[in-house]
This record gives C-alpha cells, structure tokens and sequence, in this order.
C-alpha cells in the first residue's frame, strides 16, 4: 500500500509539473492527426497498372477507356436500347433526317466550366451541325438514318482531353504514332484517396505478358488465353463473356467452292460447337431487343455435313485454306480438325490483318450495339462486306431497318433479317469469346 501511495503521489506530482506541455502535446497530435486525414488524399496515390494489348493513336483509344474519362450523347443499356446521357433528350422532326438534342442540366467539363453545345464535337462526314443555342445541338444528315442517336454514345472531349467522366487524363507518352502509356486519375476514391491506373501498351500478347512476368505490371485484361499465369501461385483470375463479340468464320461467296450454299451448310455442320463454353447462333447479341433466337442453329451434325459433300463432289470439295487470327490459332486446329474428319484438306494460314484474298476466315466480329449491319453483309459495301455477300431480300432488309424509327418495326425486319442471313449463311457463328483477367495477389 505504501508503494502504491508513493506512485500515485509521483504520477500526481509529474503530471502537475508538466501539465502544460502534456495538453499541447494532444492538441498537437490530434491536430496533427486530422491534418493527414484532410492532405492525405494528396500524400499518397493508389496505383494500378495496367497491360493492355495493341496498338493504339491518341484519337482511338480502347473504347472502355474512353467511357471512363468522358460521355456521349447518349449511351446504350444492357440491351441495346439508347438511352439519355449528356443529352436528356431529342427528336426527329423529319424521320430520321434532322436529329435535334437537349443537353442536360448541371454537366461539367473537368476542369470545372459548364458544358456548352458550341464544345461538343463530332466529326462526321455529309452531316451538318449546328447550335442555336448552348443547350440544342442539330445534326442535319443527307438521308433518314434510324440508328443515329446511337452513334453520338461515343464520349466527347474538349480540347488537351477533357472530358466530363470519373476519371482525368494525367499523362500520355507516345511513341511514334501510337500511346505506350497512358495514366488517368480519380480522386473520389474511398476517403478521398487519390486513384490511378496506369495503362501500358503492348504490340503483341506475348510482350503483354512479358511485362507482368517483369513486374512491369499488375494486371493483364482481356486475354484470351492466360497461360501460363494463370498457375502462378501469387496470381488470380476472372473471366468475363463478351456477348457483343462472336468468333466467326467468314466464308468467301465469290470462291468457286464456297460460292455453293451447301458447301457452306456442310461446312458449318461438322463444327462440333459445344467445344466452346458460350455458343453463338447469329451476328446480334443474345442481350439485344432484336435478337432472333428461332434461327437454324446447324447443330453438330457429321453424317449431314458428309452427305451435302457427297452431293457435291469430294473431288471438287477435297481442298481448303482457313485464315486465321493469330489469337485464334488454337481455335482454327480445331475447326480444321472437324472439317478433316469429313474429308477435307485443310491448310492454316495465320493472318494478322484481314486478308485481301480467302477462302474461310477466322476472326473476331465485333456486334455493333445497334442492330444495323448494313457496312457488313450490304452488297454495296465492297470494303467492309469480306464475305463478298450479295442478296436483294437481305439487302431490302438492312435498307428498311435503317430508315424506320418505331423500335417494334424495326424489330421484325431484324428478326428477318437473321433468319435469312442463317438461310444462306455467309459466315458461321461459333460462339462468344471469354476473356480474362490476371491480377497479382
């Protein structure tokens, strides 16, 4: 007891002594401490970096990057509907010839100035713009065009890449002709932190993967095939579905073989098509308000595929080339495989560019979010229809499905439309990619 009175009695002594200095002492530290929480924000960044692959110019970056830092007019949902964005609302006063928009109301550029008509900027060919006022921006086309409020979904900038988004360009490094990094900046993270991701460019899969191998990187998107990662203990991976792209073979109507509908019927029946984790039946997204899900789907069938053959001529069908995309040369085995086991020669050529002649050719089609694809299977489209395909009935279709407006005609001359396109089959549709993700733990 008595050592007890003597400490409290010394504890007594010492606090009364340096009483002042204790007390500054907390105000300092809690002053000190609701300091870092308030400049904290610009003390420390939290960083992602980024492998991305392929080679892109300054003026077309990677679409989803662009949806990050900036808006469109409008935007599309998860069903391919348009749907307001910068633009609150608009109309057609002509059917489909003059496009009038509304701008919404409290929009910012990043720099903190009031979004004007004047500083949208489209740059479109035979079409006119005009802005009577800061609110209205008009765009006078040449011809009715149903899809165009779709096409004004792609974000805008202002000049030194501004734009309205989440996230601000922070630096760009190019060289030559094409972006080697690119850092974007968000300052709304979690208590205020500042975010970066950090993008690097890569030209080929091999060099992305390089990268992060190196350290060079945290993370790799859209890979096709995450191998070896992936059995790296450290490393771990999500996978997503891209129901807007579907690997397609193209088939070249104008070849004297493939110019023969049953060949191309043959062909598509010996692909065996479960050996792919999502199938694909058409050239529209399966999330689409057009999508045609009683289409002929040409399952599996090897003894359907020989007969057709046969019908033809194993002398006039024994040889075939099958282009391919280097990222699907794994898949193209396969397909020459199937088409092997019904009698065929098949040769594998890699192509990293769409080839200027073909017979088959696998690739990656992009669905456009509009159901419109008359740049692709039109006959007049002598550039971009790689199939070479000419049909008046099709043709009729994608001239009619265009010009409507009413979403509910415009449906059923799509749903036509695919139900032909299966009929004659220009292309076969295999399914729709996955791609991954690989992250550092």
């Amino acid at each position: 007891m008595q050592r007890i009175r003597f400490t409290l009695f010394f504890a007594a002594a010492y606090l009364n002594k340096f009483k002042s200095l204790i007390f500054s002492g907390i105000v300092v530290g809690i002053a000190v401490f609701f300091l870092f929480r308030q400049f904290s924000p610009f003390l420390f960044v939290e960083k992602e970096r980024i492998g991305i692959t392929g080679r892109y110019p300054v003026n077309n970056l990677p679409l989803d990057i662009l949806n990050m830092l900036s808006e469109g007019l409008t935007s599309f949902d998860d069903f391919g509907n348009v749907v307001p964005s910068l633009a609150q609302k608009w109309e057609t006063p002509d059917k489909g010839k003059t496009w009038i928009f509304s701008l919404s109301d409290g929009i910012f550029w990043q720099d903190g100035k009031r979004l004007v008509s004047q500083e949208i900027i489209y740059q479109f060919s035979d079409v006119k713009i005009e802005t009577p006022d800061e609110k209205t921006i008009v765009f006078k086309l040449d011809e009715p065009f149903s899809p165009f409020p779709g096409i004004v979904s792609r974000p805008t900038f202002r000049k030194g890449f501004l734009g309205t988004g989440k996230w601000k360009v922070k630096k760009i490094i190019v060289n030559g002709n094409f972006v080697q990094e690119l850092i974007i900046e968000n300052k709304g993270g979690e208590e205020g932190m500042r975010k970066q991701k950090i993008f690097r460019f890569y030209p080929s899969i091999d060099g992305t993967k390089l990268a992060f191998k190196l350290g060079e990187i945290d993370s790799i998107k859209d890979l096709i095939d995450p191998s070896p990662l992936d059995k790296w203990r450290n490393t771990e991976q999500s996978l997503e579905i891209n129901k807007n792209q579907v690997v397609t073979i193209f088939f070249n109507t104008q070849d004297e073989l493939l110019s023969d509908k049953s060949v191309r019927q043959a062909l598509t029946y010996a692909l065996d098509k479960e050996k792919f984790m999502t199938r694909a039946l058409g050239p529209i997204s399966p999330n689409s308000w057009a999508y045609n899900p009683q289409i002929k789907e040409y399952d599996y069938n090897v003894e359907r595929a020989k007969e057709l053959i046969e019908k033809i001529g194993k002398e006039r069908t024994k040889k075939l080339k099958l282009a391919s995309s280097p990222f699907l040369l794994n898949v193209a085995e396969k397909v020459a495989q199937d088409w092997r086991e019904i009698g065929l020669d098949v040769v594998i050529q890699v192509s990293s560019i769409i080839p200027s002649e073909f017979q088959t050719y696998l690739t990656v089609y992009e669905i456009p979010r509009d159901p419109d694809q008359y740049a692709i299977w039109h006959s007049t489209q002598k550039s971009i229809n790689i199939s070479k395909y000419s049909d008046p009935r099709i043709d009729k279709l994608l001239e009619d499905g265009r010009t409507l407006l009413e979403i509910e005609e415009r449906r059923k001359v799509y749903l036509d439309f695919q139900r032909f396109l299966l009929e004659e089959l220009p292309a076969a549709f295999l399914y729709h990619p996955v791609y991954y993700t690989i992250r550092r733990r």
